[in-house]
């Protein structure tokens, strides 16, 4: 799911192709995007674009007369941009906004739909898309061990809480804890006033970084290669590869449609994570440390860790 980092160029790249031009029409190709059926989606036809915004994890397309579409793109969700009145695509083509200059596409790959469009009224239309997470780059050091201590979360779930935390995902709540040196699976409300310092500015770093390499890596085309797994990364897409700061084999605890990437050299202390389902079923053979892990033969070190 494209988090802080990937809207924040996709944002950019948008509002400098759209920002003051008049959407002529948007086609939509999947009866699954849109969301919303008042005001009608004719209802931006002819409209020019005010500005471009995120909230969360969604983007906000501000249009005249106080209308707003609001994306949000799910996992597979990705935009394009393409010449005026590019086709859209069979199969992932959900929706296609022509302007002037270009058209903007919007598709989905994958057998589910998950991304959607509302089309809201104001800014009170746009309140429900704000979960109430905090802005990692609007909020000082004490608003965010506010946050921290509010409620008794792991840190892998307290940074990927949209109420807690606004635009921080999976992948790069992987890449901000290996740079606190914290377990994911430390409660936000044990860590010490350093522990709380360092995560803050681990996130601000962290989001800094990648949004300037994400920034240079597009240049003037537009972001066509948004993923979870960037070149580069630390721990997350990561697993079983030696961390670039200690060697260490990179581990992942498998949950839902998820996984979380860690360092046990860096953020554990040489403890190895429990799986919640892998080591229910070996039970005492799971290594719990990276010296047991180490002494596992080649062969069942790998079965034991996948």
């Amino acid at each position: 799911m494209p988090e802080l980092p990937d809207l924040t160029v996709y944002i950019e790249h948008i509002a400098n192709r759209i920002q003051g031009c008049a959407l002529q029409k948007v086609r939509i190709g999947s009866v699954f995007l849109l969301r919303t059926y008042k005001p009608p989606i004719t209802a931006v036809h002819g409209k020019k674009v005010l500005g471009v915004k995120r909230i969360g994890k969604h983007i906000v397309l501000q249009m005249e007369e106080s209308l707003n579409l609001v994306f949000h793109l799910m996992v597979a969700g990705r935009f394009h941009w393409r010449d005026y009145g590019f086709p859209l695509p069979k199969k992932v083509g959900l929706a296609a906004l022509d302007f002037e200059n270009g058209t903007l596409l919007l598709t989905e790959t994958g057998s589910k739909r998950r991304a959607s469009l509302h089309v809201v009224f104001g800014d009170n239309g746009l309140l429900v898309f704000d979960r109430g997470g905090i802005e990692l780059f609007e909020t000082c050091l004490d608003g965010f061990t506010e946050v921290l201590l509010k409620e008794k979360h792991t840190l892998k779930r307290t940074l990927t809480d949209p109420r807690l935390i606004a635009g921080v995902g999976n992948a790069y709540s992987d890449e901000i804890l290996h740079q606190a040196k914290l377990s994911p699976l430390k409660y936000s409300t044990a860590l010490t006033k350093q522990e709380i310092r360092r995560l803050y500015n681990a996130c601000r770093e962290v989001l800094s970084d990648w949004i300037d390499r994400l920034r240079k890596r597009t240049g003037d085309g537009f972001p066509e290669k948004v993923t979870a797994f960037q070149d580069g990364m630390a721990v997350h897409g990561r697993f079983g590869k030696p961390c670039p700061v200690c060697g260490a084999p990179i581990q992942r605890i498998v949950y839902v449609e998820n996984e979380c990437n860690y360092c046990p050299g860096c953020q554990t202390g040489g403890k190895v994570l429990a799986d919640r389902s892998l080591s229910r079923i070996l039970k005492g053979e799971w290594p719990r440390t990276l010296k047991q892990l180490e002494e596992l033969p080649a062969t069942r070190r790998v079965s034991k860790t996948l």
